[in-house]
């Protein structure tokens, strides 16, 4: 009797020794899938285009100092001043001469006899003053043309205008009011201009140049 016993038992005990390992696998951890992974995409980096041709920049590795702006431009060089004693004389040998006048920065281009009406009223002339304007930056005629940087040497030019009177527009009025307020106020205004002529327009010659500069 001990003995089927103990070959019932260790027949029970055999199963559970066989089987053990085809339950294994199923312990290893599951692989995700629908993921693949890849080595990251580094671009390479845009090299400017270098002509073998070419001599490398001794400069490149340096910081470029800071550009400031100047509020006026440097004097003109040697060789305009030159050119400027060569052609002022045929500039001023021609009729019909030009100018481009700025008058409280507004630039205006007249020739003598011509009328400017200001968009402004300008304060403290009356009709019949005559105002020398100093401001030009082209002075020209029909073959020869003088510009400044930025402007012309007033020692150059006389350009002279006479204060004909002052002009005003019809009034204006204009009715102003916001939405869902039952209110209303009206603006008037009415604009005054000044008018001008370009009564002389001379060019001047070398030698009243250098009068009026020594």
């Amino acid at each position: 009797m001990s003995r089927a016993l103990l070959r019932s038992v260790l027949g029970l005990r055999a199963p559970s020794s066989r089987l053990a390992p085809l339950f294994a696998p199923a312990i290893r951890p599951m692989q995700p899938r629908g993921f693949n992974t890849t080595a990251p995409i580094v671009e390479p980096v845009a090299q400017p285009h270098l002509n073998i041709n070419n001599a490398p920049n001794p400069t490149g590795d340096q910081v470029r100092p800071l550009a400031f702006k100047k509020s006026h431009p440097a004097e003109p060089p040697t060789p305009i001043a030159d050119s400027v004693k060569t052609l002022l004389p045929l500039l001023a040998a021609q009729p019909g001469h030009y100018i481009t006048i700025h008058i409280h920065g507004f630039p205006y281009l007249v020739q003598e006899g011509d009328q400017i009406r200001l968009p402004f009223k300008m304060p403290g002339v009356l009709p019949g003053d005559v105002l020398r304007l100093n401001r030009a930056s082209v002075i020209g005629s029909r073959d020869y043309t003088m510009k400044g940087a930025p402007h012309i040497d007033e020692k150059m030019f006389e350009c002279r205008a006479t204060v004909l009177g002052t002009e005003s527009e019809p009034l204006r009025i204009k009715i102003k009011k916001k939405r869902r307020q039952r209110r209303k106020r009206q603006a008037k205004s009415k604009h005054r201009y000044t008018i001008l002529r370009i009564s002389e327009l001379n060019i001047k010659n070398l030698e009243e140049v250098e009068e009026v500069s020594s």
